[in-house]
């Protein structure tokens, strides 16, 4: 699934009474931070138009009216994003993946250009969305198909992934029906297609449980491990708010302070011995 636009503005000024105001108006109409970069950016855009002009003695290069692109405010910038629940936890899941030395895995709605692109030089991964996927790359087989019915047979998975989609089914955002159980109709889905001893990664916002409709849910993270109740919950970590790092072996109540960070757990069907099942 996408990055969520409403929560990409720095952590204290978000939980704020304006911010969040900022971020619904924005939601809903369109961005006024970024018509304000406009405008700072407006002046050095006319200024470099007139030098450039000056300057240039090479008709291929030439400035024409129907090629003008406006996007000076990339000079006010940071060179990158090394931060927030996508960055670490496409990284978390890729790293997962690569340790245990896994070749064949199944993801569902992850980020193809995050999570999925990470893994496949070294992993043949089989995606499964909603929607069409417009792409033949080496190593990724692509299938059609819901959250909600997935077209995997049963106790057939070894290595699962399913990272910020779960707060998401059945809000009708992608176009998947509208169910306010759809979050538990998929856990039960994930849990069904994972084989005796297979592992399912899976990532969601974690805090102070609510619904922004139609975006997406924040649980409690022991909401998400009694909708996994069949499986075993081998790990749990936290990107908090600041989204600067990931907390090793968190615990929930940690997890209950923050306001919107992000649940890592790990997941398993074991099949034998000590359950390893881990008490937060």
């Amino acid at each position: 699934m996408g990055p969520d636009v409403t929560r990409s503005a720095p952590r204290n000024w978000a939980l704020s009474k304006v911010g969040k105001v900022y971020l619904q108006f924005r939601s809903f109409f369109f961005d006024p931070l970024d018509l304000l970069k406009k405008l700072r950016a407006a002046p050095y855009y006319i200024v470099n138009w007139a030098e450039y002009r000056k300057r240039n003695r090479d008709p291929r290069f030439h400035i024409r009216i129907g090629e003008l692109a406006f996007m000076t405010r990339d000079r006010f910038a940071s060179a990158g994003a090394a931060k927030g629940h996508y960055f670490f936890q496409d990284l978390w899941a890729a790293r997962h993946l690569y340790v245990r030395g896994v070749r064949e895995h199944m993801d569902v709605g992850s980020r193809v250009d995050g999570f999925v692109a990470h893994v496949l030089p070294f992993c043949r991964v089989t995606y499964v969305d909603l929607r069409p996927l417009p792409a033949a790359l080496e190593n990724l087989e692509y299938r059609q198909g819901s959250l909600l019915d997935l077209p995997i047979e049963d106790c057939s998975v070894r290595s699962l992934s399913c990272l910020h989609v779960l707060e998401h089914v059945g809000l009708g955002r992608y176009g998947d029906p509208v169910d306010p159980e759809g979050y538990l109709r998929a856990a039960a889905e994930l849990s069904r297609v994972l084989a005796p001893g297979g592992v399912l990664l899976l990532s969601t916002p974690i805090g102070q449980e609510r619904l922004c409709f139609d975006a997406h849910r924040v649980f409690d993270p022991g909401t998400v491990a009694e909708a996994f109740g069949g499986l075993d919950l081998l790990e749990f970590h936290l990107i908090d708010d600041d989204g600067l790092r990931i907390l090793p072996d968190a615990s929930f109540e940690v997890a209950r302070r923050c306001d919107y960070g992000c649940g890592l757990f790990v997941f398993s069907k074991l099949d034998g011995g000590d359950n390893g099942r881990v008490h937060p």
